[in-house]
């Protein structure tokens, strides 16, 4: 099954089996130094699988049915000795409040149709520490951009809410097979918190609808005048300020004054 995985990759699971050494070798020397299990979403051909096991024991996650029988061949030692569990089926049917009834960090090729969801799910998984995920790079820096920068958004915010936020490394898409049509990058988040509450997230939303017009002007769709620049004025904020420029502590302050 390993030699043609151009033929094996099914496109409405976004399959791109990452065959690079080195950037597994990376993603291994990255990883939380915890003693937390490994959830693993989308083992695809057990490329990262197979070191997963021999460094903590994994959960993994596999929705391709063709995929899972071999996966179950090639780890058949791993799963007898209970360093591998393997659920097949859709995650996100597995999962409800908490994707494992144990504390875990998710470290995955996440697929990118599914990459933005499985991560803000992950952040308001209480069971979950950490995420160290492969996605779509130009996703990656949407969660890890900073204040004044171009990426800046709601996803910035919420994540940069619940922890520490960076990127360790960029992948290129000869990194797969077959190769994506994109750049990618390895996301690192160390969890300090849960994700906000859904009235946070519903005011971020409406924060950022319009990213090129100011923040005072976007938040009129769901803020009377008068309590904005009443807020605006209790944390000496600029009329002129455009969502990007506000940091995650004055979003959370604007939102406490507001709500």
């Amino acid at each position: 099954m390993q030699k043609d995985r151009t033929a094996i990759a099914k496109k409405k699971f976004g399959q791109n089996f990452l065959k690079d050494e080195a950037v597994l070798a990376q993603i291994i020397q990255s990883m939380p130094d915890t003693p937390n299990r490994i959830a693993e979403i989308g083992p695809g051909l057990g490329d990262l699988t197979k070191y997963l096991v021999d460094v903590k024991s994994v959960t993994a996650f596999e929705v391709d049915t063709d995929l899972c029988k071999h996966l179950k061949h090639q780890f058949a030692d791993a799963i007898a000795t209970e360093a591998l569990t393997l659920r097949c089926g859709d995650v996100l049917e597995h999962w409800k409040s908490e994707l494992l009834d144990e504390p875990y960090d998710l470290v995955a090729n996440l697929p990118y149709y599914i990459a933005t969801n499985i991560i803000l799910k992950a952040l308001a998984d209480p069971a979950c520490k950490n995420l160290l995920v492969m996605i779509q790079r130009e996703v990656a820096e949407k969660f890890s951009a900073a204040p004044n920068e171009r990426a800046f958004g709601a996803l910035s915010v919420i994540a940069q809410s619940v922890g520490d936020v960076s990127i360790v490394l960029h992948v290129p898409p000869s990194a797969f097979e077959p190769a994506p049509k994109v750049d990618s990058a390895v996301l690192l988040i160390s969890k300090r918190s849960n994700r906000n509450d859904e009235g946070f997230e519903e005011f971020l939303r409406s924060a950022f609808t319009q990213p090129r017009k100011t923040l005072h002007k976007n938040l009129t769709s769901r803020y009377g005048v008068a309590e904005i620049e009443s807020a605006f004025s209790t944390l000496e904020l600029e009329r002129t300020l455009r969502p990007h420029q506000l940091s995650t502590l004055d979003f959370h302050r604007l939102y406490s004054i507001l709500k």
